[in-house]
């Protein structure tokens, strides 16, 4: 397989897995591996994990989205914690890694687009994403009900008011109270349900100008 093959065949996609390349050539998977990988130390592929490549950036590339990029990386998985956090507002930082949830091990991965993080959930608590355009691209995110679930389930410990508040959270009228408790109750964990009470004190007390989220 030629280089020009391979930007024939996958151009368009930006980025690329072996098997994707293996399927479409019909050629020996060892024999694909090999050259790919002389065509990352060349500088004609980037590496992005084992077994995934994408295209350097050109004027007859596109443009690679590293939000759609973790989506990818690492299946199943939806973009959630502090980035979708970031994403709706909700923290006042900016946030640069991309965190996630999947229902695999947990893993992180580090390439030229940037750090992607994976935190594992059980199957039954891999629900409440949604898919978003960013970019001109689909996007699966979590909704942000389930972006704060997901943060206080991952980490562990009692989330009461003092460290509700030490996260210095904003613009709590995005979050659904009435989503944000049907969600929590499907986990079926009294630490998070208290957590939701905690959450709809804080933000009753912002909204009566007692305190700040």
């Amino acid at each position: 397989m030629k280089y020009y093959d391979l930007v024939e065949i996958l151009g368009k996609q930006g980025f690329f897995d072996l098997a994707s390349v293996v399927q479409l050539t019909g050629e020996r998977r060892e024999s694909i591996r090999m050259q790919l990988y002389r065509w990352c130390k060349d500088g004609k592929l980037l590496p992005l994990r084992r077994g995934m490549y994408a295209f350097p950036a050109s004027s007859n590339m596109p443009v690679i989205n590293p939000a759609e990029l973790a989506n990818n990386l690492y299946r199943p998985s939806y973009l959630s914690t502090y980035w979708a956090m970031g994403y709706y507002g909700l923290i006042p930082e900016k946030v640069v890694t991309f965190t996630s949830v999947t229902s695999r091990v947990s893993r992180s991965f580090d390439n030229s687009f940037g750090s992607f993080r994976y935190q594992s959930v059980k199957a039954a608590g891999f629900f409440g994403y949604r898919s978003v355009d960013l970019g001109g691209r689909k996007v699966t995110i979590a909704e942000p009900e389930k972006a704060l679930l997901d943060l206080w389930h991952l980490n562990k410990g009692v989330w009461g008011r003092k460290r509700m508040e030490e996260m210095r959270f904003q613009n709590g009228d995005v979050i659904s109270c009435e989503k944000l408790r049907d969600y929590a109750e499907r986990y079926q964990s009294p630490r998070l349900v208290k957590a939701v009470e905690v959450w709809n004190s804080v933000v009753s007390a912002q909204s009566e100008g007692t305190v700040e989220l």
